[in-house]
């Protein structure tokens, strides 16, 4: 067994996939998300001495915390950590409610500083451990219709690397990965109200938007070998820094 990892997010189709990535690899997976029943049927699919499921609203940071406790009390501590948790809600700048936007920064902002701070407080203690936040192209080119996601995950991004910054010298790694359009269920949901794969593909000229060169929607496993790369020992010289991870789609190097 390698080591122990927390994976927020688990039951997606981002998270699932970096869960059975390292599962593969050998390490012990802890996995949180607030889909009960993703957790369990994910659970019933893989190793599950090596997988254990936590349901959690990561809202919470006290409960995440508790749980971050317990799991290195019970397994030992958590050398690496996996941000994928987030949500999606999309309008104008002009017309999105704040209720909308409170969920987004609530998911996609406290909930990551939630896992960040127990997790690298200890990893930096300990002299060590890797961190690898799932972002958005979103966040890194304007998009009509998606500010408050964008600006959520632009501020992920900026907690992450700045933890990365400050931690650094206690060996602790801080990475972004910035994932394109994918087939997750949110993208699903998503290309359900813009008419499938073809409008995304091809791009849009009146919402400003390109589309993705390689002419493909990702799948998950094509931004989960990326995470788990970065949460490697692969990546030991590597940190402070986004990947991209969209097809081109942002035109972003």
């Amino acid at each position: 067994m390698k080591g122990i990892v927390m994976v927020t997010g688990a039951a997606g189709g981002i998270g699932a996939a970096v869960v059975r990535r390292l599962l593969d690899d050998g390490d012990r997976v802890v996995g949180l998300d607030a889909d009960a029943d993703g957790l369990a049927r994910l659970g019933r699919t893989v190793d599950a001495a090596r997988f254990r499921g936590v349901e959690i609203d990561l809202r919470r940071a006290d409960a995440v915390e508790a749980v971050v406790a317990e799991v290195e009390e019970a397994w030992g501590p958590i050398d690496r950590l996996a941000c994928i948790a987030g949500v999606l809600e999309v309008g104008p700048v002009t017309e999105i409610s704040d209720d909308a936007v409170r969920r987004v920064f609530d998911v996609n902002v406290l909930g990551v500083l939630a896992a960040l701070r127990p997790v690298g407080a200890r990893m930096a203690q300990r002299g060590g451990g890797s961190v690898v936040t799932v972002g958005s192209n979103a966040g890194l080119v304007p998009r009509v219709g998606m500010g408050a996601y964008g600006a959520s995950k632009a501020a992920a991004s900026m907690l992450t690397r700045s933890m990365g910054l400050e931690l650094a010298r206690s060996g602790v790694r801080c990475n972004v990965v910035c994932a394109g359009s994918t087939r997750t269920p949110m993208q699903v949901r998503f290309q359900s109200d813009v008419g499938g794969d073809a409008p995304v593909v091809e791009g849009s000229l009146e919402s400003f938007r390109t589309g993705i060169p390689l002419g493909r929607i990702a799948d998950p496993d094509d931004v989960a070998d990326v995470v788990v790369y970065l949460l490697s020992d692969r990546a030991r010289h590597v940190t402070l820094t986004e990947v991209v991870v969209d097809g081109g789609a942002s035109l972003h190097g």
